[in-house]
């Protein structure tokens, strides 16, 4: 007759031989699901040119199938506005305020001036309710602290606004001149320069 002391949970191990440990009630697994996290960046240049590089990364978040918008707030010449906005990769929506000329003087008070000053704030309300609706992954806002700088555009709104965006939105500012408030925001700044 011979009996087994491994088979027996209260009998010592042996060297080399591990007890299993208790089972425990199952347990819930956690899993960790990682936020998107959107950015605030700034392109700046002591000149107009920054543009660019940013609507090549803009077209390609679109072909990507993420919902991109770009708002040229000076730009102008086309007569866009709102109602004849362009549509890019199906995604993207391009829009420029419908004046006859780029805007590159300040904001002209009273009359003269109200029909440019009206189509840049058409596009920045409308640009604001887009920013703040959460169904945008990228937003390009061009030359908005020009806009700022020359009268266009209220300073205080546009950072408030900023402050409020959903945190998954990737935002990038462009121009020759943004103000201290929104540089103290981003998340990164870069300066394009020449003649090095």
């Amino acid at each position: 007759m011979t009996a087994s002391i491994a088979a027996s949970p209260s009998a010592t191990p042996r060297a080399g031989h591990l007890r299993p440990l208790p089972t425990a009630a199952p347990s819930r697994s956690v899993r960790l699901v990682a936020q998107q996290e959107g950015q605030l960046q700034v392109h700046t240049a002591p000149f107009r040119g920054s543009f660019s590089g940013v609507l090549s990364q803009a077209l390609r978040s679109a072909g990507l199938g993420s919902r991109v918008l770009v708002s040229q707030f000076l730009k102008g010449g086309v007569d866009q506005g709102l109602e004849r906005s362009v549509w890019l990769c199906g995604r993207l929506q391009w829009l420029r305020p419908a004046v006859s000329g780029c805007l590159m003087d300040p904001a002209v008070p009273g009359e003269a001036g109200q029909a440019d000053r009206d189509a840049v704030l058409e596009i920045w309300t409308y640009t604001r309710e887009q920013l703040l609706s959460g169904q945008l992954e990228q937003l390009v806002l061009d030359e908005l602290g020009l806009a700022i700088e020359l009268g266009y555009l209220p300073e205080a709104d546009v950072v408030q606004a900023l402050e409020q965006r959903p945190s998954h939105l990737d935002v990038i500012l462009t121009g020759p001149s943004m103000p201290s408030s929104l540089l103290a925001m981003a998340d990164q700044v870069t300066q394009l320069r020449r003649g090095f």
